[in-house]
């Protein structure tokens, strides 16, 4: 590779992904004041080295995979954003009222309405956090809030509707037994041993213990599936792109996002912004993912962008280096 012939695939791509039609030599001999001959000769190199290939409807050329991947090893630029989506970011980033995981979903809504791509983010799942805290608020008219706190700055709250006879400071006294006994136990196993161990010790000293043995088993078994911490964004705005307008395209990309399993596979625990083309994901290979990991006042986890090979990729990582500079300078 030349330096000409790097700036011929840079165009190419960016043509590409900008137009969404194969670039052909005549465009190309305008841009680089070549003759059509020469731009043929080095776009046969181009394609001989398997950095572009041929549309099958049009005697023009697309970037390939390979070609891809070189335009965002070698030649692409990080784009800078524009002050506008700056400030919406930011507003996120100064609102110290808002729960950590809010702010992350929050900010994930954001990127899919800058990028128009279907954004994920992907919490670290129950199984990675231990209970620090259960909390019972008393409200008006009988009703109660109880509050799970983990380690990782995950809360969730419950609100419940006491009987007329039930007696409040019951409710908190087992929440005292559980904070006791239970602070540190990973959120997968505090069922269990809410069953076998603390339900024996507030059935013999509390009156209406079934009742309020419900409420925290309830509470917990609640926390346990909203903290999976997979939340999408934008997932329809793949469909706006016509690479996926044939209906058996449509039907596997809705059918990946909805299992769990497979969208797990785009997690990813290495530092920095990293990019999959293709075939070099582990969800479809008709897409790229775009992913940065986050360590957010304790709570871990991923971010992705989801969207076809022509990704703009200059405006993406821009866009994710910023949030991973944000979202992990406030460990």
């Amino acid at each position: 590779m030349n330096e000409r012939r790097e700036q011929l695939l840079k165009e190419i791509v960016e043509n590409y992904i900008k137009l969404v039609k194969p670039v052909g030599s005549k465009s190309l001999c305008k841009k680089f004041k070549c003759s059509s001959a020469t731009i043929r000769n080095e776009m046969s190199v181009l394609e001989d080295l398997g950095y572009i290939e041929k549309n099958h409807i049009s005697s023009g050329r697309i970037p390939s995979e390979k070609g891809y991947k070189y335009y965002v090893d070698n030649l692409m630029k990080p784009k800078e954003m524009t002050g506008e989506d700056v400030l919406k970011l930011q507003t996120i980033f100064h609102n110290h009222e808002i729960e950590i995981s809010d702010a992350v979903t929050k900010c994930v809504e954001i990127i899919s309405e800058i990028t128009n791509y279907t954004s994920v983010v992907l919490g670290k799942s129950s199984s990675d956090n231990t209970l620090q805290q259960v909390s019972i608020i008393p409200l008006a008219n009988s009703n109660i809030v109880a509050l799970v706190c983990t380690d990782k700055g995950i809360v969730e709250n419950r609100q419940y509707t006491l009987p007329k006879n039930a007696d409040v400071n019951e409710i908190v006294k087992a929440c005292e037994i559980i904070n006791k006994m239970l602070t540190g136990t990973p959120i997968n196993e505090v069922s269990q041993r809410l069953e076998y161990e603390i339900k024996p010790i507030i059935a013999k000293k509390i009156k209406q213990y079934e009742y309020v043995y419900n409420i925290f088993y309830d509470a917990f078994n609640d926390f346990s599936k909203n903290t999976e911490n997979i939340f999408f964004s934008g997932k329809a705005n793949l469909l706006k792109y016509p690479e996926y307008s044939n209906v058996n395209d449509i039907k596997r990309i809705v059918s990946k996002f909805e299992d769990e399993t497979l969208v797990r596979k785009i997690e990813n625990d290495d530092d920095g912004v990293k990019i999959f083309i293709g075939e070099e994901n582990n969800f479809d290979p008709n897409v790229t993912i775009i992913t940065s990991k986050y360590n957010y006042h304790g709570e871990e986890g991923t971010i992705a962008i989801v969207g076809p090979k022509r990704m703009e990729y200059a405006k993406v990582v821009g866009l994710l280096n910023y949030i991973h500079d944000n979202l992990n300078e406030k460990k």
